[in-house]
């Protein structure tokens, strides 16, 4: 039996995010059924992460198991000659037995983009969040620098996510590698946050209260303070999901 790794393209402004459900269409669904219809068996793919509702991925990691004989090369283009356009696999490999798309996994990198000119250009509405004023970019910075390393991080997780019943878990501690604003242009804003792991709406909820910051209606003493509380109704509002990019799976060979 193969252990194939997919690495997965996707824009996912019509689809209710990658996890599949009942209430509407998921990119988990149709790659596990076009899939399904190569190998010619049922079959469950795992991804390494589970984007929201109209969320974007540049680089999404997937893997199953198979007892076909079919190449890599050809699975990557019978998958993409049966995939909507909005779904696109980059590669496909086989590795080792025990690879595991979200266990194998040592960090993820996020980017959301904002655009803060008078006028967002159609073609980019899909991928950008448009905040139609300057903002102030050092105290965003500043506040920024503050995530990195080891926190909990329960002010900016989405309320009843998470079973916080459940033992021998981490909760809501997790450790950001990278938190920084990219300035390309002047009116072009990257967040860009790479971390060992990612709560439901965690990337969002710090956009958003960190946009209030940057619009003067909150103070980076505030800020430190919503970090510090862990109570998720004192954090600022969740940004819309069209802003926000799954950049990056990290694994050991490329970590």
């Amino acid at each position: 039996m193969q252990t194939i790794k997919l690495v997965i393209a996707y824009d996912g402004t019509n689809y209710s995010g990658w996890q599949k459900q009942k209430n509407g269409p998921t990119i988990q669904d149709k790659v596990e059924r076009a899939v399904s219809m190569i190998c010619n068996t049922e079959t469950v793919v795992h991804s390494a992460g589970r984007t929201d509702s109209g969320v974007h991925a540049l680089a999404m990691a997937a893997h199953f198991k198979t007892n076909s004989r079919v190449s890599c090369d050809d699975l990557q283009r019978g998958l993409n000659s049966l995939l909507p356009a909005a779904i696109r696999i980059l590669s496909a490999s086989e590795e080792p037995a025990d690879f595991h798309a979200r266990y194998s996994a040592l960090a993820k990198t996020y980017r959301y983009t904002i655009f803060t000119g008078p006028i967002l250009c159609p073609h980019n509405r899909l991928y950008t969040l448009h905040v139609p004023y300057q903002l102030s970019i050092a105290p965003m910075r500043e506040c920024l620098a503050k995530l990195i390393g080891e926190h909990d991080f329960s002010s900016f997780e989405k309320t009843g996510s998470r079973d916080k019943s459940r033992e021998n878990s981490r909760g809501a501690v997790r450790t950001l590698f990278r938190a920084e604003l990219e300035q390309p242009e002047p009116s072009l804003i990257h967040f860009v946050f790479t971390g060992d792991g990612f709560l439901r709406h965690m990337v969002r909820s710090i956009v958003g209260t960190i946009l209030e910051i940057g619009s003067g209606k909150r103070t980076i003493e505030e800020f430190n303070q919503i970090l510090a509380c862990k109570d998720r109704n004192q954090a600022g509002t969740t940004a819309a999901s069209c802003g926000l990019l799954l950049v990056k799976v990290h694994y050991e060979q490329d970590w």
